[in-house]
């Protein structure tokens, strides 16, 4: 089973000294493509004013324009997963889980970047970078760039799999699935949750890891804590599993 799954805003700064190729990420064949993406970002920060640098970051914090001013391709770099920070990377819990738990996230887990496209967790030269969800570079759409470019490659590599979407909607921009996928919906008192959402998913992936599940089958005799299925909805391609969070 392959699980396809959101980045966060929040990202770790640290990392080694070994910058990123072509040979860092997934897909390498096409690293032409990140590598256009990125050229037209840092193009972009070395020839914008403070506050078209600010929009497209997202901050007016001085500190941040300036640290993220800097030359990306110059950076350090760290395994994708160990970027990134925020709510549903709390749950998941990485650095507490098992060699073999964590070779699980690493070889099947998708992580749509707003800047770098699709990732393989286990894909080891991501440096910090920060961009604006929705914000345009070129007047380019960062998404549909990637959807162009990547779609072709992503739909052979899930084609044998069990897929399960757990990305927040805007990253569904950046690849549509052609075959039947599995998604996930959170209940609290009625209402959609958003907040618990992103813990929620972070929490599936973890139990996921540790059960090591393979098949949608697995995943649908997997008990959660605090989690228990009200309904399952069928729309064409789509299976929604919707949770009531207890």
């Amino acid at each position: 089973m392959k699980i396809l799954f959101s980045p966060s805003e929040a990202k770790y700064k640290d990392g080694n000294d070994e910058k990123f190729t072509e040979k860092s990420f997934i897909f390498p064949e096409l690293f032409k493509y990140r590598e256009e993406m990125i050229n037209k970002y840092q193009s972009f920060i070395n020839n914008a004013s403070n506050d078209e640098i600010a929009k497209l970051l997202g901050t007016k914090k001085q500190d941040i324009i300036d640290y993220y001013s800097s030359d990306i391709f110059k950076r350090n770099t760290k395994k994708v997963i160990q970027r990134y920070d925020g709510v549903a990377y709390d749950y998941v819990k990485y650095e507490e889980l098992l060699k073999s738990e964590k070779e699980y996230i690493d070889k099947n887990v998708i992580i749509f970047s707003n800047l770098f496209g699709p990732l393989l967790a286990g894909d080891i030269g991501l440096p910090d970078y920060k961009l604006k969800q929705g914000e345009k570079l070129d007047k380019l759409a960062v998404e549909v760039f990637y959807k162009e470019h990547f779609t072709k490659a992503l739909d052979e590599y899930l084609k044998d799999d069990d897929i399960l979407d757990l990305r927040a909607g805007f990253y569904e921009k950046f690849y549509k699935l052609s075959k039947p996928y599995t998604t996930m919906k959170f209940i609290k008192d009625g209402k959609v949750v958003s907040h618990w959402a992103k813990a929620y998913r972070g929490i599936i992936l973890n139990s996921a890891s540790k059960n090591n599940i393979k098949t949608i089958e697995d995943l649908m005799n997997l008990e959660v804590n605090n989690l228990s299925i009200s309904e399952i909805k069928k729309q064409k391609l789509k299976t929604e599993i919707v949770y009531n969070i207890i």
